[in-house]
């Protein structure tokens, strides 16, 4: 018992005396040093970078991230049928690129008697400024079946609000100083996971009276939809609703005069899709 504790007592008084100088030793090590046993920084997610390092991998880049990749899509967010007074109505938006930079087509249209009463159609470049809003820069073409075209330079914003808003805001610079500004609002209501109710409404303002193609300076138009769907899938969705829309100002005015009523209620119905 007694050779036991001596010996204890001696290994003791041996870690005692050596703790010191290791713990003198290790305070000695440079700064930009590491211990022989670390692992080698650049060896993470197996060596491998992009462009540059000891790791770096040779020819074609072999690593490709989500958002360098070119993605399109098309939404057919409006097609329609008016059944009272026989029209239809189409509002189609189409892109093409990744996740800041986008080539976007929208276009919308009314046809009656089998011909296009009026359309809109543009082409943008798309920016986003945030997570939720892009940017948009590019032209627009306008036809009516009577009246002028008219081509814009057109600049605005899209992208979806606080609370879940969807706006589509766009400003417009035309020949002979002619402006407008056009603004959409959207919102869903899910009563169901399939069965969603959509309030909609679009407003459109105008610079300068354009009587070519009835239209005043001021407010010109004013319209608010309500739409039920029903997703039988994310990409198809066919809906019944209502759409009521109201001229106003000098464009109420010019309608007067061609024997149109200003105030309008159509019952409608329609299908929503993407892919």
């Amino acid at each position: 018992m007694m050779k036991t504790t001596l010996l204890a007592l001696i290994v003791a008084t041996t870690a005692a005396q050596a703790a010191p100088e290791t713990q003198s030793n290790d305070m000695q090590m440079p700064a930009d040093s590491a211990p022989s046993s670390a692992r080698d920084p650049h060896a993470y997610s197996d060596g491998y970078t992009l462009t540059t390092g000891p790791y770096a991998q040779s020819g074609l880049r072999q690593l490709v991230l989500a958002d360098e990749q070119l993605f399109w899509a098309v939404l057919g967010n409006r097609l329609e049928y008016q059944p009272d007074s026989d029209t239809g109505v189409y509002d189609l938006q189409g892109w093409l690129g990744n996740s800041y930079d986008r080539l976007v087509v929208k276009a919308e249209g009314d046809i009656a008697n089998s011909r296009l009463e009026e359309s809109s159609t543009e082409l943008l470049w798309s920016h986003a400024v945030s997570t939720y809003f892009d940017t948009q820069v590019g032209v627009q073409y306008q036809q009516f079946d009577e009246g002028e075209n008219r081509p814009w330079l057109a600049m605005g914003i899209q992208g979806l609000a606080p609370y879940w808003f969807e706006l589509d805001i766009t400003g417009y610079l035309g020949e002979q100083g002619r402006t407008a500004l056009s603004a959409e609002i959207e919102y869903e209501l899910l009563l169901t996971q399939k069965l969603i109710l959509q309030p909609r409404a679009e407003l459109t303002l105008y610079g300068k009276d354009d009587p070519q193609n009835g239209l005043g300076a001021g407010l010109a138009n004013v319209s608010v939809g309500l739409r039920l769907r029903y997703e039988f899938s994310r990409q198809f969705a066919p809906y019944l609703g209502v759409e009521w829309s109201d001229a106003s100002g000098k464009t109420a005015d010019l309608m007067r005069q061609r024997g149109q009523s200003p105030q309008d209620t159509q019952f409608l119905t329609g299908v929503r899709f993407w892919f």
